[in-house]
């Protein structure tokens, strides 16, 4: 009996079997139910300690399995093993199991996951891109202020050598990593302008580069203020509130906060961003995992910029992380309305361990949960079978409460107030815009000539190509011998095909026939159908050639339904007032 807890003053006082006897009917009862329960317990422990025991068993198990098996290779296996690939694949296989987070960095790659927690590197601030029809490594997009811009870099520059190392036969990954290094080291790239047919040599000298968190942000005539957020990194959240700060001095009457294709990164300074619309003392987001010590709670911590003035977050499938943070709270909260269409769903929390021999671990070691404790992952991540995924149905996600009652939903991301759908990518247009995909690079050849003939363009916000321009990209594209893969055509021979083999075609053949001829490819019909969107991506490229990303951005905002919409929720405010509950 000594292990039964003695909370209950009776249950001591009757402990022994002959004084049980005697115990009253009603005592006797409340004995056998504490007993009862004092052993479901006691076994509960046994059986968490057993449970615990075999776990750590099978780990040291199946530790020194492995070990075991790789000495016998080494001793053994016929060829001599490198320790680094035999292992490190293992690793990789190991980790490939659990889910795409979790990543080993050896000490070689430390930079890269720095670069991923602070956004910097040390390089020469440029976007670089093979060009499939001459097989080289070209410039793409100089950063504003960096070293590729000082040096005069332009759009379509070819990349013949760095230093002594000719690069004229390697790829992208190759030339990357020798643009790339320590900054104040110095380098001599050399390259070929194809618009002037000359060699050219420069002494380049890397420096930190940092992509800009706030690419851009402007005040529009109506008063309606717009800030552009690309990704989470250190202070990112001051650019955002200098940016609000100063836009609200100028008389700003609403926000647009543009969180589309922002991938996330620091969850502080999602928290920081979310400070600036609502009171000190706000739970933002909490961590939950295994351990106990790892589970930290968000709290906004200083008084707001703003409490009332209307904001619109701008989300969309490629919206992930803290970007979800910051959008899912604002609504949770009722502080802001969010337009687009449903974010990416990564609810999941990593953390960085230090390994032996300078190694790191990054690995996921929490789930977060919004102000109104839902979590918005949107995968299951399954370890059995080498590792599996689960999307997780809209059916089986559970109901939630914004502070002012209204309904969300965890699992799957964060779903808009208002759904907005952008213009998808038409198939000619993706063929033409996606670097690789198309070997004449007719799209790219455009527009570099297009630049060399032009020393200014009009204002990033106003620039447009014309109809004329547009003829003549036309008439380059049919002449270039381009090709592309019309899906409707791929898709009309798998359903003949498939026709052929259940029996059907020989009665439906007049009308595959008549569907063939509506559906014949006509290279001149596509480029007149998809002309504006065609014309938007020419025009975005090339205004990032002499505004950089902050006029490609701007300019980007021409048309964009998804900023109408926002706008117009911001002007009108009826609809806005509706659906944040917002008394009149």
């Amino acid at each position: 009996m000594k292990n039964i807890p003695n909370f209950c003053p009776f249950l001591v006082k009757y402990h022994h079997n002959d004084v049980f006897l005697h115990a009253k009917p009603n005592d006797q009862m409340k004995i056998r139910l504490i007993l009862t329960l004092s052993l479901a317990f006691l076994a509960a422990g046994i059986a968490s300690a057993q449970s615990e025991s075999d776990h750590n068993f099978e780990v040291k198990k199946n530790l020194d399995v492995f070990n075991s098996i790789y000495k016998n290779l080494d001793l053994i296996y016929v060829d001599t093993l490198d320790a680094n690939e035999v292992i490190g694949t293992g690793i990789k296989a190991m980790l490939k199991s659990l889910d795409p987070y979790t990543e080993y960095y050896p000490e070689e790659n430390m930079k890269d996951l720095k670069e991923i927690y602070t956004g910097k590197f040390a390089g020469i601030g440029s976007l670089i891109r093979y060009n499939m029809k001459i097989k080289r490594v070209v410039i793409d997009e100089p950063y504003e202020g960096m070293p590729a811009d000082l040096a005069g870099l332009k759009k379509g520059d070819i990349i013949l050598s760095i230093d002594d190392s000719v690069m004229t036969d390697k790829d992208v990954s190759y030339v990357s990593s020798h643009l790339r290094g320590d900054p104040g080291t110095s380098f001599m790239l050399k390259i070929l302008r194809p618009s002037t047919g000359k060699k050219m040599q420069m002494k380049i000298t890397r420096k930190t580069v940092q992509t800009p968190s706030v690419p851009f942000y402007g005040l529009r005539k109506d008063g309606i203020g717009y800030i552009n957020l690309r990704q989470f990194t250190d202070e990112c959240a001051q650019e955002v509130r200098n940016a609000f700060i100063e836009m609200k001095d100028k008389g700003m009457k609403g926000l647009v906060l543009d969180l589309r294709n922002n991938g996330g990164g620091s969850e502080n300074e999602a928290v920081q961003i979310v400070n600036m619309f609502v009171p000190k003392g706000k739970l933002i987001v909490s961590n939950r995992g295994k351990l106990k010590r790892s589970n930290i709670d968000y709290i906004t911590k200083v008084e707001p910029i703003d409490t009332v003035m209307p904001v619109v977050v701008l989300v969309g499938d490629m919206t992930a992380s803290a970007s979800e943070i910051t959008s899912g709270a604002l609504q949770d909260l009722d502080r802001a309305v969010i337009v687009g269409t449903r974010t990416y769903g990564k609810g999941l929390v990593q953390t960085s361990v230090d390994l032996p021999y300078n190694g790191s671990l990054k690995l996921t070691s929490n789930k977060y949960y919004i102000p109104s404790g839902r979590c918005i992952q949107a995968i299951n991540y399954k370890h059995a079978r080498g590792g599996y995924t689960e999307h997780i149905p809209d059916s089986l996600t559970k109901v939630f409460y914004t502070a002012k009652g209204r309904e969300v939903r965890d699992g799957g991301g964060i779903m808009p107030d208002v759904e907005v759908q952008p213009d998808s990518l038409s198939n000619i247009t993706y063929y033409l815009a996606s670097s690789g995909a198309d070997s004449t690079e007719v799209m790219l050849d455009y527009e570099v000539d297009y630049i060399n003939r032009h020393a200014t363009i009009a204002p990033a916000a106003d620039f447009e190509i014309s109809d004329e321009e547009y003829e003549d990209f036309k008439q380059r594209v049919l002449k270039s011998g381009f090709k592309y893969d019309p899906e409707s055509e791929k898709y009309l021979k798998q359903l003949e095909k498939l026709a052929k083999f259940e029996g059907y075609y020989d009665d439906a053949k007049e009308e595959f026939d008549n569907l063939k001829k509506k559906l014949t490819h006509n290279l001149s019909k596509d480029l007149d159908i998809n002309k504006e969107q065609i014309k938007k991506i020419l025009a975005s490229d090339i205004v990032a050639a002499y505004y950089y990303q902050r006029g490609a951005v701007e300019n980007s905002l021409r048309g964009d339904k998804q900023m109408e919409k926002a706008c117009q929720l911001i002007t009108e405010r009826t609809e806005y007032n509706k659906i944040l509950r917002i008394e009149n």
